[in-house]
């Protein structure tokens, strides 16, 4: 039980990796805060957690509200006594815009879910990780974090500035055991695309991206990077802070 009893806040956990991560963290003992947007998908996968025994409470609502958002933490030391990981994994896809095409609300859509609702739980959970004595986030970027060319414009760069996030709290409140690290999937087999409907993908943008996804090694499964996650979190990785992880079968070498 690596995670025993240790309280963990999760978002986009109703599928995709987020599930895959709520599932495994319950399994190895933690007390899971699981969030998203979608009601329906959110019920059915607490009730599957808590039918193989785990400690779950689901929580429905908007990364990107501020109030939403830092209401997970609340509700966590509510509902369990305390926080000890948050993961960071709600995201959203943008439509392949290059910057000259890229529309306000794109762009504002993709910002707010990917980087202002990970500024919002990591502030709130920093303030409470300082009083009891430091914790572990997981910030989960992608490999548009470390690329111009999987994406376009609004997602790369949130997911660039989410990097810049992670590397700045491990810096800042290493001293007082907070840790903060990112992890950076390569193709991974998720129902992420929902969000990026067709018929509003930007042609000339996708095919530039699929020119560079076709490069990709290998599709991982969700349940590849909750196995990182997990380790992230846990006392295993304890002097691991601030580092950015690649995992996508070697895209990253390229």
């Amino acid at each position: 039980m690596r995670l025993q009893g240790k309280v963990t806040v999760i978002t986009g956990a109703a599928s995709g990796m987020g599930l895959a991560m709520a599932t495994r963290f319950a399994a190895e003992g933690a007390k899971v805060v699981a969030a998203d947007w979608n009601g329906e998908r959110l019920a059915a996968a607490v009730e599957q957690i808590e039918r193989e025994g785990g400690a779950i409470i689901g929580v429905q609502g908007d990364i990107s509200n501020q109030q939403s958002a830092e209401s997970l933490i609340d509700q966590a030391i509510a509902t369990f006594g305390g926080l000890n990981v948050l993961c960071n994994n709600a995201g959203v896809m943008d439509y392949m815009q290059g910057v000259g095409e890229l529309s306000d609300d794109v762009w504002r859509k993709v910002m707010g879910v990917n980087l202002d609702g990970p500024m919002f739980t990591c502030r709130r959970a920093v303030q409470y990780m300082l009083a009891e004595g430091g914790g572990s986030i997981v910030n989960v970027a992608s490999t548009a974090a470390l690329h111009g060319g999987a994406a376009g414009a609004a997602y790369t760069a949130s997911k660039h500035g989410l990097l810049g996030l992670t590397r700045n709290t491990a810096w800042m409140y290493a001293k007082w055991g907070i840790r903060c690290n990112a992890i950076c999937p390569g193709a991974t087999q998720t129902n992420i695309g929902e969000s990026m409907p067709s018929e509003r993908l930007d042609p000339a943008g996708a095919q530039r991206a699929g020119e560079f996804a076709n490069i990709a090694p290998a599709y991982l499964e969700a349940k590849d990077i909750a196995a990182l996650a997990l380790f992230l979190a846990s006392d295993e990785a304890r002097y691991i802070n601030g580092a950015v992880i690649a995992a996508d079968g070697g895209w990253d070498a390229a």
